[in-house]
């Protein structure tokens, strides 16, 4: 069974096309810069990735550009559309509408298009994939796969703002979280290396990137994570400022005369690594500038890592232990630096770093904790995409009642 995974932006649609039952990735790719006169098209896999300039005036045109890629020329994924038998969409915020995965029809896609108040740039974007992909692939089934739903078991507790709570009986406003597609993964993957049941596991899962969030995983159930109503609560993150005070929002509107939107935009797309450092939002520019010693830059990298360490500590707590810290992402899994700063102090816990362990290997699975370590630190490359092939592979399955393979 052949599934198509869209991931759409708002001026991106990124796709990959699996072969479930044989675990083979066919084609992958993305249209960047989408709507505008410099839009691009990537495609292929590895060597055979070609870049090419192309018009895509919205997603619709996207879409059309990503099947022709993969159904003509010698390098074809497949021969015709045919042979795409399902569609599999990340959707960010699915509510509390859904705690799983679902096929889509026009009430799903009702209650996305309802739910893009909370994140208007994705749940937008996805929907313009879904109607890009029904035009072009009438009647080829569709699932949509939600970045929240892993966190729908979170308990009130948890969930709740200590706000009056007519607002959230009015306007539905707790932590949904996001990234959750990846910190199932994740987690599942983490059980796999440790070879025990994830039912019997205390995890503390570390989604590291650009942007950032954790959760605490209680023998397979989520119940607690960092991200809370949108994307920008939790960790400080490459332009997201993350937790901080409440009142600096309505201090900073009113002595900067700034409109809510301004206010939005100085959170999520100027603070952060980006806001502290003052060069960029990438970790790794940031390094260099802290080790040539730039003072702004060695803050943001020192904040980085405290806000980390903070959340572990919050989470050990919340579940009364911790049997394996999972990191991924971009910064999870390749900054040997940053792992080395997070771990640091958290002997007295049980939680030890082996230094040489965590400088080697990239792009695997493994442990970088001491033999003598109470807790386990793992790196599990992160795979949302084979997650969302998956979920869409079992739902398609059910619904036709065909067996899984």
């Amino acid at each position: 069974m052949n599934v198509l995974v869209i991931n759409a932006g708002s001026s991106s649609l990124k796709y990959q096309l699996f072969n479930v039952e044989r675990q083979q990735l066919l084609a992958k790719g993305i249209c960047e810069r989408v709507g505008s006169a410099e839009s691009f098209h990537k495609h292929g896999l590895d060597d055979n990735e070609t870049v090419i300039d192309a018009k895509m005036a919205d997603h619709d045109e996207a879409m059309a550009l990503v099947l022709e890629a993969m159904t003509s020329g010698p390098d074809r994924a497949i021969d015709s559309l045919g042979q795409i038998d399902a569609v599999g969409h990340r959707i960010v915020q699915g509510g509390k509408y859904f705690d799983r995965s679902v096929l889509i029809d026009d009430d799903v896609i009702a209650k996305i298009d309802e739910l893009a108040e909370l994140a208007p740039l994705h749940n937008k974007a996805a929907l313009m994939g879904i109607r890009a992909c029904q035009k072009h692939m009438p009647g080829v089934p569709m699932v949509a796969v939600f970045d929240t739903s892993f966190f729908q078991t979170l308990p009130p507790k948890a969930y709740m703002y200590p706000l009056p709570y007519e607002l959230y009986e009015k306007y539905a406003i707790r932590k949904y979280g996001a990234h959750g597609t990846s910190h199932r993964y994740i987690a599942e993957r983490a059980a796999a290396f440790l070879d025990e049941p994830i039912e019997d596991l205390k995890l503390i899962t570390c989604h590291l990137g650009n942007g950032c969030s954790m959760s605490a995983v209680d023998h397979g159930v989520a119940v607690d994570t960092s991200m809370g109503l949108t994307p920008l609560d939790g960790l400080m993150m490459g332009t997201r400022c993350g937790a901080i005070d409440p009142a600096i929002v309505t201090f900073v509107m009113e002595h900067e005369g700034f409109t809510p939107q301004q206010m939005s935009d100085l959170m999520n797309k100027q603070s952060g690594l980006l806001g502290i450092s003052g060069i960029s939002n990438d970790l790794r520019s940031v390094r260099t500038a802290s080790e040539e010693g730039h003072e702004r830059a060695q803050l943001a990298y020192d904040m980085y890592s405290n806000s980390v360490k903070k959340y572990i500590g919050q989470y050990i707590a919340v579940m009364g232990g911790v049997d394996a810290i999972v990191l991924t992402a971009g910064v999870g899994e390749n900054c040997e630096k940053m792992r080395r700063m997070i771990f640091t102090g958290l002997q007295p816990l049980g939680i030890k770093l082996d230094l040489e362990r965590n400088k080697r290997g990239r792009g695997t699975e493994r442990l970088i904790s001491s033999d003598d370590s109470a807790v386990s630190i793992i790196v599990i490359p992160t795979d949302e995409e084979s997650m969302i092939a998956r979920d869409t592979f079992e739902i398609v399955h059910e619904r036709v009642d065909v067996p899984l393979i």
